[in-house]
């Protein structure tokens, strides 16, 4: 049996960390893109490496093992914003031989740009990532578009409008951390959009709890979670996962 693919983002954690966890109890090949950061790139570069990297993957499934048509996209913190741009972008470039990943794994994913939420004001101050390191983040990849009307969902998801015909998302953040309510609100609109989202929005948790605090029992069960999402998905697509 060919393993899945399953192309991550931005991770946080070390590669030999989702090997352990995700890539042999499933059988999964894991991908990691190594994508330009800003400030030196500014969008659109990092989330067209994405896509670069998910193509290549694709077309030379045959070289790692994978298996083009069941692969899932995902990331932690920016990595899980250019995961959810990525979807956007591969569903609005997709053509009949073009693959579709089979879901989206959205860790703490930065969303929105515009941080105005009640979350984002909570956290002014407070925290390894807070508003004004936030909008710091931003302006490096948005330069000029920063603060006006004119940035596109694939620098910041959550200003799509039309969040239909996604892959099957599956959404874990913090509720003590600056990106709750952008990330609650996003899989609010893909509920909307008729789409499928997993929201887990874990008590107390700070941006980057499971890689700061690895042993604790939150992160225990956001990590058993995952692993849940992501062999039901695989068993969705008629995969054998252990």
């Amino acid at each position: 049996m060919r393993p899945s693919g399953t192309t991550f983002t931005g991770m946080w954690e070390p590669f030999t960390l989702l090997l352990r966890e995700w890539a042999l109890p499933l059988g999964l090949a894991v991908i990691s893109v190594e994508y330009r950061m800003a400030p030196r790139v500014r969008h659109p570069r990092p989330v067209e490496d994405c896509y670069a990297g998910f193509v290549w993957a694709a077309a030379h499934a045959d070289e790692p093992g994978i298996d083009p048509e069941r692969i899932v996209i995902g990331g932690k913190s920016a990595g899980g914003g250019l995961a959810a741009a990525l979807a956007l972008l591969i569903r609005d470039r997709g053509g009949p031989t073009r693959p579709t990943p089979i879901g989206q794994l959205l860790l703490c994913p930065m969303l929105d740009d515009r941080g105005d939420s009640v979350s984002s004001h909570w956290m002014a101050g407070v925290g390894i990532w807070d508003r004004t390191s936030n909008a710091i983040a931003w302006q490096a990849l948005l330069g000029d578009l920063y603060g006006t009307a004119d940035v596109p969902p694939y620098a910041a998801p959550a200003r799509a409008t039309d969040l239909s015909g996604l892959p099957p998302a599956y959404i874990d953040v913090g509720s003590a951390e600056t990106f709750s309510d952008e990330d609650v609100a996003f899989a609010d609109a893909i509920w909307r959009s008729g789409g499928e989202a997993e929201l887990h929005v874990r008590p107390g948790a700070f941006h980057g709890f499971d890689s700061s605090a690895p042993a604790a029992a939150l992160t225990r069960d956001a990590r058993e979670a995952r692993i849940r999402r992501l062999r039901r998905l695989l068993s969705r697509q008629g995969v054998s996962a252990k």
